[in-house]
């Protein structure tokens, strides 16, 4: 593993606020304060036992607002990007011979204020978005209009994660609550379902034990409005078996200090926690699990958190720090550390997971290289089926 902080003026110096890989061609996509999405040709320096560059490849300019969020949909034919203001724009892929440009094929308005988080459907069909006006609006991308309005949230919403299996979208805001939306579709005529997301659950605390006594106390989960952070991006895993949530707070006793947590739904049951990842000194701000899963290592099966038939690998970014853990193994198996002067903003995966890049407010990108089954051997994500016997948790938290 190789890699670091690549110090090129990213954009302009500016905070650089989100990023984002291409799902097939692997540029990397970053935007920032200075309104721009640019991107970047990844440079491998496996072969000269360099740290990984990049080359700047072409702008995408059009927002008139700082840019907090740029997702690729699944089929890398689209991008959608957030920014202040409630902008919210989707961008087409128009391939030559040549080359490829970016223009803009929808613009997407009801949002009154930032948009901060934006998700696809795994269909493509539809996007889901969190803003500042404190909620989540689900879009028909085909008619770029308002789909759904999910306005249960009293504080900003700063992450969404929509299930790779359809069912369900996820909301993270700073009110300290994370909402489980199921899809319940209505009839319409001719037969036809049209997408209806439900609040299923709304999770906020916890019962702690109080001391000796048999009473109970509620004690909250999340971090509230506080957080040095206007992020809070969520993530499932790419088989749906679990949901990674980040800026816990969690604590042992009632009366013991609250310590910084990533919290594990399973999708058995979504109403609470199944374990919590601990340890960070910082809040988790963004976590991001690998596009690819990998064949079981064997040697740690026994300690792992869950009990999968391969190994899903995932990010977990503090404010100033990045987790990388396993499905297979207890303890991360590599955590990064003083890479940025400011705040971690965003992470993510090129589509082989030979690639993590992170964004940070100081204006710079950290670009992180893993050599040939480093991680592990890698098997097809499109073969793995989630079977609900096999994503059962082991109590080791």
């Amino acid at each position: 593993m190789k890699g670091g902080t690549i110090q090129i003026s990213w954009h302009d110096g500016k905070p650089v606020l989100t990023l984002d890989f291409h799902p097939t061609s692997g540029l990397l996509a970053t935007a920032g304060a200075d309104y721009d999405i640019k991107l970047w040709l990844i440079n491998s320096g496996q072969a000269e036992k360099k740290i990984p560059s990049v080359s700047y490849q072409s702008s995408l300019t059009y927002h008139g607002c700082a840019v907090n969020t740029i997702r690729f949909s699944r089929s890398g034919e689209l991008l959608a990007s957030g920014a202040d203001g409630g902008e919210l724009i989707i961008w087409k892929l128009h391939p030559s011979e040549t080359n490829q440009s970016w223009k803009v094929y929808k613009s997407l308005s009801f949002h009154r204020k930032d948009v901060l988080d934006l998700q696809w459907s795994p269909d493509d069909a539809y996007l889901i978005s969190g803003s500042v006006d404190n909620s989540c609006i689900i879009w028909d991308v085909n008619k770029g209009s308002v789909h759904q309005i999910l306005d249960s949230h009293c504080h900003y919403v700063q992450g969404v994660a929509w299930d790779p299996l359809a069912k369900y979208v996820a909301s993270l805001s700073s009110d300290r609550t994370c909402r489980i939306y199921v899809n319940k579709p209505q009839t319409k005529s001719k037969g036809v379902e049209k997408l209806n997301y439900v609040c299923q659950h709304v999770i906020t605390k916890a019962d702690q034990q109080r001391g000796d006594e048999t009473k109970t106390i509620k004690t909250h989960l999340f971090h509230d409005e506080t957080l040095p952070s206007f992020f809070r991006r969520l993530s499932w895993s790419p088989d749906g078996s679990f949901l990674l949530v980040p800026a816990g707070s969690f604590k042992v006793s009632p009366t013991s200090e609250a310590v910084n947590a990533t919290y594990v739904f399973s999708r058995k049951d979504l109403s609470r926690p199944a374990l919590q990842l601990p340890g960070a000194n910082k809040p988790v701000v963004v976590v991001r699990f690998s596009p690819v899963a990998f064949k079981l290592r064997g040697s740690n099966s026994e300690e792992g958190f869950f009990k999968l038939p391969y190994r899903l690998v995932f990010a977990i970014a503090t404010l100033n720090s990045v987790y990388i853990y396993d499905t297979e193994c207890v303890t991360p198996i590599a955590v990064l550390a003083g890479l940025h002067y400011a705040a971690i903003t965003d992470i993510t995966w090129s589509p082989n997971a030979s690639h993590l890049a992170l964004s940070s407010q100081d204006g710079y990108c950290t670009l992180v290289e893993f050599e040939d089954n480093e991680i592990g051997e890698p098997i097809p994500i499109s073969g793995l089926l989630l079977v609900f016997s096999l994503s059962t948790f082991q109590n080791t938290i």
